[in-house]
């Protein structure tokens, strides 16, 4: 059983799968509030499902790239549910999730926002995800499926679902603990006070 979720975009995503079985699979729209609707969302799948946080086997969270906020929000809450519960937490990103299944070579793009895109090939060999301006992105080469932003095709699956089958097929292997996966610093600036000044 593997409870999966994500929260890297304008969304809060969730999956519940037990093997091959989805049972359940919600997102809601939403470009603020995550932090707070997250947790109820979770319990309220499994309530759905007549389970519990003790019948989870592992967790499965998308660790972008995306919102800088969206993305720690995921990945703290993965943390903390993989201690408290004493499960594994794998962390997959939405290049990963949106790839799975998915006809190789294979391109998904991203919105990074302001005229930029995120994107990464899966094929034969392995390429390295990049952050680049929209303008300067070129044509996947032929017989190439692009999924994601201005993609015409469709994800063999829903993202939370991708990361819960993804993260179920990890479950038992060595990998490290779920981290944000960032490909472009943080919009927050440092504060303009001076710092405090430390008595004796």
């Amino acid at each position: 059983m593997v409870l999966a979720f994500d929260t890297s975009a304008a969304h809060c995503a969730a999956a519940l799968l037990s093997g091959d079985r989805v049972l359940g699979a919600r997102v809601e729209e939403m470009a603020t509030g995550q932090a707070d609707r997250l947790m109820p969302l979770l319990e309220e799948m499994l309530a759905g499902a007549g389970m519990g946080w003790r019948d989870l086997a592992g967790i499965g969270v998308g660790t972008g790239p995306g919102n800088f906020t969206g993305v720690r929000i995921s990945v703290a809450a993965a943390r903390g549910l993989a201690l408290g519960l004493g499960i594994p937490a794998v962390g997959v990103t939405s290049f990963e999730a949106l790839a799975l299944d998915a006809p190789r070579p294979v391109l998904v793009r991203l919105d990074a926002r302001r005229d930029h895109v995120y994107e990464q090939v899966f094929g034969d060999v392995p390429v390295a995800a990049r952050l680049m301006a929209l303008a300067e992105a070129e044509p996947p080469a032929p017989g190439t499926t692009v999924l994601g932003f201005g993609a015409e095709a469709a994800p063999s699956h829903p993202l939370a679902v991708a990361i819960a089958r993804i993260a179920r097929d990890r479950l038992g292997t060595a990998h490290p603990r779920p981290a944000p996966f960032y490909l472009r610093g943080a919009d927050a600036l440092p504060p303009s006070d001076p710092p405090p000044v430390i008595l004796p």
